[in-house]
């Protein structure tokens, strides 16, 4: 697997990446993104910020993740500069539970430690179970649930540095 910062060539891919997730998601009744957050536009304009990146087995898209330095609509509490977090983590169907969620964190993890962050953090719905799994079988603690809104989040955090 290769993970590298995604380039403008990548966007339709990476729209499709996480429509495809979206769309999984819908089906069960958990619907995550709006169409003008997981969009061409909207992408498009991430990906010129660097904020993307993306894991690929060969030329194959397998999945992708949105890295930011700030983010202070989940997390107003933490200090600026202290930490980095995870967005828009998704991975195409074919390739859940083979491993791409988890080379796709450890990226994080290793791109916010060379960005000086100590923690790398990340929130999601309170009642996705799986997920919340997935990011506590990865090393993540539970720092607290948020209400936004009409809705809980669950957010996580780890030490950027492994050692």
């Amino acid at each position: 697997m290769n993970i590298e910062q995604a380039q403008p060539l990548d966007v339709p891919g990476i729209v499709c990446v996480l429509l495809e997730a979206e769309q999984w998601l819908a089906r069960d009744g958990k619907s995550l993104w709006s169409a003008t957050e997981i969009g061409p536009e909207r992408v498009l304009r991430d990906v010129g910020a660097g904020l993307f990146h993306v894991a690929r087995d060969g030329l194959q898209l397998a999945g992708v993740v949105k890295f930011e330095l700030e983010d202070a609509y989940f997390w107003p509490d933490v200090r600026a500069g202290s930490s980095a977090f995870v967005h828009k983590l998704a991975v195409r169907r074919e390739w859940a539970k083979l491993g791409v969620s988890t080379e796709l964190l450890s990226y994080a993890r290793i791109l916010a430690e060379r960005a000086g962050r100590a923690h790398l953090r990340l929130d999601c719905m309170a009642d996705r179970e799986g997920l919340r799994n997935l990011y506590e079988g990865f090393g993540f603690t539970l720092h607290s649930i948020i209400r936004k809104g009409s809705a809980s989040y669950a957010r996580y955090e780890i030490q950027a540095s492994s050692s």
